[in-house]
């Protein structure tokens, strides 16, 4: 087998896992630590599934009902303490058990701790990590202090333990690094905006007519991005959602039948640019952004974006252009397919997220 065709199996490969895959289905859970003069407060909350997942036999919607969460009380609380531990100035704590909580609508379960002190600890240290069975799990990690959020950390596979002082508020470094990660990871978890950005790319093109569109893009999500994070314009998911996979089945039939015809990808990113900003912003509700540092906490974000964007852009046109050296017409083949597989995999997320809701 040559190396175009081996190429062009794993250009379809990619494209099929894609197409297949659900958008922003990250699985999440939160941690938040509300601190006081007089003590601590710990609220860890889930998605159902995942507190089912540990209890054997429980169908993941009866822990919805109050009766259920009554009989599996004590099975929770001792879930929720093998997985998380907190150390201050050296000491572990034995958190006590409070109340939990049901969302309906999220499908969520909320779990309340707590510990009190005469003295507030200098030092804290926190390890956890809730739901290992799922290796994509990541669960969000919020620290408050008078009622401003003090800290933040994200705890993943292979990133469950923090450490750090109690009055001290995060570095801006830490700050932008950490949401610099968070923009590369939610591009390269979101299918649905990498269709995007591939569909306006394999019509082909210039190197100055790529970094117009890409400029185009950029502005237009940076512009809602910031609207969404500031409360100003905030659209409900159930719309947003839709269009983006709608403009996924646009660029994708724009990619197949405008060879030769009016360009118009200029105008797609632009205008479908501004809607999945809005997309990009669902990420960052989900966080709680540090007040004190929010403007560099969403540019931070904004750069990772664009850093992943740029990796898949760079990488799609050294494909194609190594593809279109080696074989012009396996390189059409490439596209033509693409294409297809970018129209059919928008067309099914569009109706899965209007039938859905």
């Amino acid at each position: 087998m040559s190396i175009s065709a081996k190429i062009v199996i794993s250009f379809f490969a990619i494209m099929a896992l894609l197409g297949s895959a659900c958008a922003h289905d990250e699985p999440t859970s939160f941690i938040d630590l509300r601190l006081s003069s007089t003590g601590m407060e710990i609220s860890v909350t889930g998605s159902v599934t995942d507190f089912a997942h540990e209890l054997p036999r429980v169908e993941p919607d009866s822990l919805l009902r109050p009766e259920t969460i009554r009989l599996y009380y004590e099975n929770l609380n001792s879930l929720v303490a093998s997985r998380l531990r907190i150390i201050a100035d050296g000491t572990a704590l034995a958190l006590v058990p409070g109340e939990m909580t049901p969302n309906q609508e999220k499908r969520d379960l909320q779990v309340v701790m707590n510990y009190s002190w005469k003295n507030a600890p200098l030092n804290l240290r926190v390890e956890g990590l809730l739901f290992p069975y799922d290796p994509r799990h990541r669960t969000f990690l919020n620290v408050y202090a008078g009622g401003e959020i003090l800290r933040q950390e994200i705890f993943m596979a292979q990133a469950t333990v923090t450490e750090f002082r109690t009055g001290k508020p995060q570095r801006l470094s830490e700050v932008l690094l950490e949401f610099i990660y968070q923009g590369i990871h939610h591009i390269f978890i979101g299918p649905d905006h990498i269709l995007f950005v591939i569909g306006l790319m394999l019509r082909g093109g210039s190197m100055r007519q790529r970094f117009w569109i890409v400029t185009a893009f950029t502005l237009a999500h940076s512009i809602t991005l910031g609207f969404a994070t500031f409360r100003l314009v905030s659209p409900p998911a159930s719309l947003v959602e839709p269009v983006i996979a709608l403009s996924i089945v646009v660029v994708g039939i724009h990619s197949l039948f405008s060879k030769g015809g009016r360009d118009l990808r200029l105008v797609f990113a632009f205008f479908f640019g501004l809607i999945h900003g809005f997309g990009f912003a669902s990420v960052l509700q989900e966080m709680v952004l540090p007040q004190q540092a929010l403007g560099w906490a969403l540019f931070a974000f904004n750069v990772g974006v664009e850093i992943g964007q740029v990796c898949i852009v760079i990488s799609l046109i050294a494909l194609l252009v190594f593809l279109r050296r080696s074989n012009a017409r396996i390189a059409d083949g490439v596209v033509g397919f693409g294409g297809l597989g970018i129209t059919a995999a928008g067309a099914f997320w569009f109706f899965q997220r209007v039938i859905g809701g």
